[in-house]
């Protein structure tokens, strides 16, 4: 059996077992609605850090306008489920917020994608906040006071399925030709126009992509908390996806699934400690960076590939 079905086949049987094993530690009791609330949030986090890793670690673009796509995605499911209230049209309300991000991600990704580092994360950040203010002052959004009692369309399940194949996608488009494409300019723009790659079709690719899984991981949220407001997509959310792409490590999806587990489980251990909780989880966070400044991963990844690929050792006579 080729490598590569061997590694896609080991893959799939990874996730139907994580599925059918968390689901039975929900039905024997071992997870109960709390830890459950708390995987669900990881699972969503993840989602927006692999789309945001994808833009700052693998194209080199420093986006901070992930929270307003995710606040796109958000509320296109809160207006047309509250109209709608089957799974269709959580399908459909998904769908939308998802071609409405990518066509906000154009307009933005345009005109921004020429300015680099610093300037380029500003630019972003001013993007997701003409969102944000946009949304605080239409009616059919509910201005600052949000959307209330949406209606719960979506559970454990779907963010796992979700997760899955946002991560199968993002993971694609990075092994594929483009995603090479992506790598390079990410290393020397001028080099890699030199070769014949087009520098702002593939930075333009991967923002876009990037920014439509921010608008899933918002559907999601909104459908499972079932409550929104403006606040919720403002700078300090943006913020908190980049502290686990770069906690993880930036470049690495492996790292942005463990940031993301870990920040997690951090932040649920903490609900105990009041006001405190926000100091130790600062310091936590400063511990990691101090000791290790490229991430909990670097720069590493998970590949069953290279498992598989491994020799056996000769055996010395």
């Amino acid at each position: 059996m080729k490598i590569n079905w061997k590694t896609n086949l080991a893959w799939l049987v990874i996730m139907v077992a994580g599925f059918y094993l968390m689901n039975t530690l929900i039905l024997v009791g071992v997870i109960n609605a709390f830890i459950e609330n708390m995987l669900v949030m990881i699972g969503i986090n993840i989602i927006l850090a692999t789309g945001l890793n994808l833009i700052i670690g693998f194209a080199g673009q420093f986006s901070l306008g992930h929270a307003g796509f995710m606040a796109i995605g958000a509320y296109a499911t809160a207006i047309i489920t509250s109209s709608v209230e089957t799974p269709v049209g959580f399908y459909i309300a998904l769908i939308v917020g998802i071609v409405l991000t990518i066509i906000v991600a154009l307009i933005v990704g345009i005109p921004t994608l020429r300015l680099r580092g610093d300037y380029l994360a500003i630019a972003t950040m001013g993007a997701a906040e003409i969102i944000r203010i946009i949304i605080n002052n239409l009616k059919i959004t509910g201005g600052a006071a949000g959307i209330f009692n949406i209606p719960a369309l979506a559970n454990w399940p779907t963010v796992y399925v979700m997760v899955c194949l946002t991560t199968i996608v993002i993971l694609n488009f990075i092994r594929s030709q483009g995603g090479r494409a992506v790598k390079s300019v990410r290393e020397d723009e001028i080099a890699a126009e030199s070769v014949g790659i087009n520098v702002f079709k593939w930075k333009l690719s991967a923002f876009v992509l990037g920014a439509s899984t921010a608008a899933i991981a918002g559907s999601l949220r909104a459908s499972y908390l079932q409550t929104i407001s403006p606040n919720d997509f403002n700078i300090m959310a943006s913020i908190s996806v980049l502290i686990i792409v770069v906690l993880g490590g930036v470049g690495s999806i492996t790292g942005t699934f463990v940031a993301a587990v870990v920040l997690g489980v951090i932040d649920t251990v903490l609900q105990n400690f009041g006001a405190l909780r926000m100091v130790i989880y600062a310091l936590a966070l400063i511990l990691i960076m101090v000791f290790k400044p490229s991430g909990l991963l670097g720069t590493w990844e998970l590949s069953l590939a290279k498992i598989f690929n491994r020799k056996p050792k000769e055996v010395s006579e």
